[in-house]
């Protein structure tokens, strides 16, 4: 087999393959055997009617296309390896010779991966925000918490901004009830917001055993952005008291004595969360700055797949969370055409970012391990809500275990970079990549808690007189800190 390359765009090939009959000829001996066993010919057993039968019968024409259906994907593979390419997607495959006892020629456009000069990678320096806790997040966090320790009583007066109201909900459409948009006694405070348009609105004032009845549109079924009458019942309006902050509070609502104590506590939760952040948004700033130093050339057809697919879960999400696009764009103050181009530079690094990190990887000559392999699969299981067994399953029926395996390659030259890189919050203190996983994903906020437990521990049984430095502790980073790559799905929102 001879085959040539020819270079039609930086992520887009055509293949020239010539296979001469001597190769053709297995394949063409299977495919008479194979039509032999298909068709009837009087005085002849079925699979043994002879060739030059066969070509009568059925023309040696159809042969020859049975046994090239056979040898032109396995030759198109070959050509590959040969040539050093990587598809990206299925090829678009031409015959341009299938003559009788002469050589088989096709030819194969396909996009493939671009070939990338990688630029110094190691030692990248990178910001992010400053990590900063302050006394409204407590107090956000706290006032929270008390609600859930809130008493409800019911008030013989009209419902106002803040009270709990037992209703009664049917939406109608032409004096028809609408499928599946009915609910009765239901809890809801007035003024959360989070339902339909314009119920808050019409609950203030009414009274137990009061109705109103309102225009709105509905967020999902098949009505979406239709007009309809929906009609609300009273039966209760009750009053929230909230518990007072103190230290019976803090007995009642946690494990503390002291209203002081559970502050503190809250605080140091929320610097937790901050630093899974700020590990995150480092671990971003590093990639965003070395797709700044090198320019990939990336194939339209799959920056296309890839923004259609990440289209269609925005709108998925927001279907299941009973909200519409253009509600969605209202609340991030965007229009359609700024979305779009926000989800398409996304798309874009992102798509960019795995040519590199798969370059990276290569040329670090990275593995992946068996274990590294299952964690992997037990992560991704719990992100989607499934059954790792049956998730593992999954993967494996379905051929998906080597991109998976590629996910992993790509997570482990990200962490690489990142590990060598000088991060620095806006007022220069030196970012601690402490949560980075070795695959480049982020640790859970439980996982950061077992952590620092162990380290003080460790601290702790490493000197009788407990003068261990500080600094001792920060230099042993615990093995496993780290969060789930939604990113680089977000992106390489991975």
């Amino acid at each position: 087999m001879k085959s040539a390359v020819e270079t039609l765009t930086p992520t887009r090939a055509k293949l020239t393959v010539e296979v001469p009959f001597e190769e053709l000829k297995p394949s063409l001996d299977a495919a008479y055997k194979k039509i032999a066993q298909q068709i009837n010919v009087p005085g002849f057993r079925r699979g043994k009617v002879p060739a030059a039968i066969i070509d009568r019968q059925v023309g040696r024409e159809a042969v020859l296309q049975e046994a090239v259906q056979d040898l032109v994907p396995q030759k198109y593979m070959e050509a590959l390896q040969e040539n050093d390419l990587q598809p990206l997607a299925q090829p678009e495959i031409e015959v341009t010779n299938l003559a009788p006892d002469e050589q088989l020629e096709f030819t194969a456009e396909v996009d493939v991966k671009p070939t990338i000069e990688l630029p110094e990678y190691d030692g990248i320096e990178a910001s992010v925000e400053d990590l900063e806790v302050s006394d409204a997040d407590v107090e956000e966090q706290v006032a929270a918490l008390r609600e859930r320790f809130g008493t409800l009583s019911d008030v013989e007066r009209p419902a106002a901004d803040g009270d709990f109201v037992v209703i009664d909900l049917l939406a109608t459409q032409g004096g028809e009830a609408v499928e599946g948009a009915e609910v009765s006694q239901m809890s809801y405070q007035v003024g959360r917001g989070g339902m339909i348009e314009g119920l808050d609105d019409a609950l203030v004032g009414l009274s137990a055993g009061d109705d109103k009845v309102f225009t709105t549109q509905l967020v999902g079924g098949d009505l979406v952005g239709e007009d309809v009458e929906v009609s609300v019942r009273v039966s209760q309006v009750q009053e929230q008291e909230l518990p007072e902050l103190d230290d019976d509070f803090a007995q009642e609502a946690s494990e503390f004595d002291t209203y002081e104590e559970l502050t503190e506590d809250v605080r140091g939760r929320l610097r937790n969360g901050k630093r899974l952040e700020q590990a995150a948004a480092a671990r971003d700033a590093v990639l965003e700055v070395l797709l700044d130093k090198v320019d990939v050339p990336l194939p339209e057809s799959v920056v296309a797949e890839e923004l259609t697919a990440r289209r269609q879960s925005v709108e998925q999400q927001l279907a299941q969370a009973g909200m519409t696009m253009q509600a969605y764009l209202d609340d991030e103050g965007q229009t359609v055409d700024e979305f779009e181009a926000d989800l398409e530079k996304r798309v874009r690094d992102a798509v960019a970012a795995q040519f590199i990190l798969d370059e990276i990887a290569k040329k670090e000559e990275l593995g992946v391990d068996q274990n590294e392999l299952s964690q992997h699969l037990v992560r991704r299981a719990q992100q989607s809500g499934q059954d790792p067994q049956e998730f593992a399953n999954h993967m494996f029926a379905h051929n998906h275990i080597p991109d998976l395996v590629q996910e992993i390659l790509r997570g482990k030259a990200l962490a690489s970079i990142v590990e060598s890189a000088t991060v620095t919050d806006e007022s220069g203190n030196v970012v601690e990549m402490r949560n980075l996983r070795p695959d480049g994903s982020i640790a859970s906020a439980e996982e950061v808690a077992a952590a620092e437990a162990a380290e003080q521990d460790a601290a702790g049984d490493e000197t009788a007189d407990e003068t261990v430095e500080d600094s001792a502790a920060e230099a042993e980073p615990a093995e496993g800190d780290a969060t789930e790559d939604d990113a680089t799905e977000d992106d390489a929102e991975k």
